[in-house]
């Protein structure tokens, strides 16, 4: 880069080298800001918590959007977006700066500001949440400044080099040092990824204890043990959810771009607040030291369309929660009790609040410790969350658990509710088509359709089918594993060519029948049958079932 003059070419030679200087400035800062939020706390980093802040700020809408389009990989989609756009910023700043030095390194240190204005906004912040965008920010400054001056240096008189500005290629007296820019950019590059590197083998480190104490925790066995599931709960048809949904495929939809890992050693709960006459604060061992009761149930979200996949049913192993808040002297609403609302709050800071008349009437609600037999699972709350029968997962089921503050609905919104959710959500009735899938193409001739539906603490009485809008048929269950279940149903059809449409309904066990009337999930769940659109292949009966994709089956439909 040893020549560049005021022509186009040399114009577009300082713009590409300033471009390079802005990128190898937000680099370095990147990987010192990730270094340090290694130290302080992960959620720390600057792309974390400008990501979190982005969510907070999201209209509902668009976050429903992202979670129907992008399921589980609406987060890195968010953190790849946020890096893309900050990649554009430094571009831009290293182009300003090769011009105007000053505006350009002031551009640079205002995102480090950014970083740390929304890394403060974050739930449970504290001070030292700023550092890493801080030091972020003056990092990337600093070397934006050297970086500009080494790709503007000229070469002294007498140097020889290659250029662009001669018409022999051999650059002089006044050309720039092409020679020195890029020891600085190699160097640069190599003590950032260098730092980068660091930053996250430190937060592994950094993680290390909370792993080994997962794998360290013994949970004791069940003082209530879950009755065996019944040996018809599951429905014999290719394409049918497992009864039980394993922890690996287990819906996941919460705000933590970085999941928590909390050591087990370290966890501490609180319970306080309005109707509390003797607040409790608990460790690990204190809590599993009570009795533990083992209870299945289906948790759905609420951001769940009709005939979504954020659904699972799991057995879950905790202690009653409403067992702790009696000792802890509360009393539900149609007892006395001063406060209506349980509001869980997590490590992490997020807030769901709960009916405390639900948490008291009886059902299995838990602070849970296991999952399927196993501690949970980090992603899924580890070591301790909340699960309430019959309530979506915002208004009830929050994971890595660390506050139990009770108050009323009138004194306070919790997370979800300031962004446009119902306070108080039970779970809609629902069911869906799990097989055949949409626009699958079974043969002519006998085809399963089966599937899944609930009514959560309510149970599920009936399912019916019905072909085209033509009358609705009633569908076998499989056996029942409780009314806080999910239950899949399986009906015979004898499809013929052409297109059609399947669409199911559920009646739970009050005799209410599962609407029809299409609405969107906003503010308390989506209601609506689940609709399936197929087209029927004529005769070719030697084709098997597996080629049709398990559409065709014989009628032996229990396990």
């Amino acid at each position: 880069m040893s020549g560049v003059h005021s022509t186009s070419g040399g114009r577009g030679a300082r713009r590409a080298a300033g471009a390079v200087c802005g990128l190898l400035a937000a680099f370095a800062g990147l990987a010192a800001a990730r270094l340090a939020a290694a130290v302080v706390r992960p959620e720390a980093s600057p792309v974390t918590a400008v990501g979190g802040a982005v969510v907070d700020r999201t209209p509902p809408v668009v976050k429903e959007w992202a979670v129907r389009s992008l399921g589980t990989a609406d987060k890195p989609v968010l953190t790849l977006g946020i890096v893309v756009v900050l990649g554009l910023v430094a571009v831009a700043a290293g182009v300003l700066a090769v011009r105007r030095p000053r505006a350009g390194i002031a551009v640079a240190a205002c995102f480090g500001l950014v970083g740390a204005v929304a890394a403060l906004g974050r739930p449970g912040a504290t001070w030292k949440d700023a550092l890493p965008s801080l030091l972020g920010g003056l990092v990337a400054a600093w070397v934006l400044h050297f970086a500009v001056r080494a790709a503007t240096r000229r070469r002294p008189a007498g140097t020889g080099g290659t250029g662009d500005g001669g018409a022999s290629g051999t650059g002089g007296a006044g050309s720039l040092d092409r020679r020195g820019f890029g020891r600085l950019v190699l160097a640069t590059t190599a003590v950032s990824a260098g730092a980068w590197y660091a930053g996250r083998r430190l937060g592994a480190y950094g993680s290390a204890g909370a792993t080994t104490s997962r794998a360290d925790l013994v949970v004791p066995p069940p003082a209530v043990p879950a009755p065996p599931v019944p040996a018809g709960a599951q429905v014999r048809a290719r394409g049918v959810s497992p009864f039980l949904t394993p922890a690996r495929d287990f819906y996941r939809v919460d705000t933590a771009l970085v999941v928590p890992r909390v050591d087990a050693a370290d966890w501490r709960l609180r319970v306080h607040g309005d109707g509390v006459t003797k607040p409790l604060t608990l460790d690990l061992r204190a809590l599993l030291a009570r009795p533990l009761v083992e209870h299945d149930i289906t948790l759905t979200c609420v951001s769940n369309e009709v005939g979504g996949p954020y659904a699972g049913n799991a057995r879950w192993l905790g202690v009653r929660l409403a067992d702790l808040l009696r000792e802890a002297g509360v009393r539900p609403p149609s007892r006395g009790g001063r406060a209506d609302q349980l509001v869980a709050r997590s490590v992490d800071g997020m807030t769901i609040g709960t009916p405390i008349e639900a948490v008291m009437d009886g059902r299995e609600a838990l602070l849970a410790v296991g999952m399927n037999g196993e501690p949970l699972p980090f992603a899924h709350g580890f070591p301790v969350r909340m699960v309430v029968p019959g309530l979506y997962g915002y208004v009830s089921a929050c994971k890595w658990l660390s506050e139990l503050r009770l108050t009323t609905f009138a004194a306070y919104d919790a997370y979800w509710v300031r962004r446009s959710w119902a306070q108080q959500a039970p779970v809609k009735t629902q069911s869906r088509i799990d097989t055949p899938r949409p626009l699958a193409e079974p043969a002519a001739g006998r085809v399963v359709v089966a599937g899944v539906a609930w009514a959560l603490h309510r149970g599920v009485s009936r399912v019916e089918v019905r072909v085209d809008g033509g009358p609705w048929q009633e569908a076998r269950l499989a056996d029942s594993d409780g009314d806080d279940t999910w239950r899949q149903w399986l009906w015979p059809w004898e499809a013929t060519p052409g297109r059609h449409t399947l669409e199911v309904r559920a009646t739970d066990r009050t005799g209410a029948v599962q609407t029809g009337k299409r609405r969107a999930t906003v503010p308390d769940g989506a209601t609506g049958w689940h609709a399936v659109t197929v087209r029927v292949r004529a005769g070719d009966t030697g084709r098997s079932a597996a080629d049709t994709g398990g559409a065709r089956r014989t009628l032996r439909p229990w396990s």
